[in-house]
């Protein structure tokens, strides 16, 4: 029984985690410093079912997690509907201001990668009809294609 849990202990403490930012500008000067491409989601995660299951069953799964841990840097702009899950003025403010720039047409899901500065290199809009292990493949080869 011990050993079974020290072993499940270091299995979740090696897990890596992905961090998720909510500041573009914070995202560039960290994509600047590690010389990293920036994914950009715009999700609705309180009421669209595609954003909820991009979330879970792509961006969430380990090919793509341990890919971007060690590639990108990523962005989250959230518009959620209710109540209980506003985000704070602040941070709606941040997200009106990415979605005028990235999103004019509010589409939801909307993915994007952006090189460093800023500027789209490419985008998804909707739910990729890929494999999460496809679509990270799609990113690395658009990184690629980028440098």
């Amino acid at each position: 029984m011990k050993k079974t849990l020290l072993l499940l202990v270091i299995i979740v403490s090696c897990m890596s985690f992905i961090d998720w930012h909510n500041n573009m500008d914070e995202a560039k000067a960290i994509a600047r410093k590690e010389h990293k491409h920036i994914l950009l989601n715009f999700s609705g995660s309180d009421w669209c079912g595609p954003c909820i299951r991009l979330h879970k069953e792509i961006l969430g799964s380990e090919a793509f997690q341990q890919f971007a841990d060690a590639s990108l840097v990523l962005v989250n702009a959230d518009f959620p509907r209710a109540k209980k899950n506003q985000l704070s003025k602040d941070q709606q403010k941040r997200n009106e201001v990415l979605a005028d720039q990235y999103n004019s047409k509010g589409d939801f899901p909307l993915t994007l990668l952006l090189n460093e500065n800023g500027k789209v290199v490419k985008q998804w809009e909707g739910y990729p009809k890929d494999s999460p292990e496809e679509f990270t493949e799609e990113v690395k080869f658009a990184i690629d294609q980028d440098k």
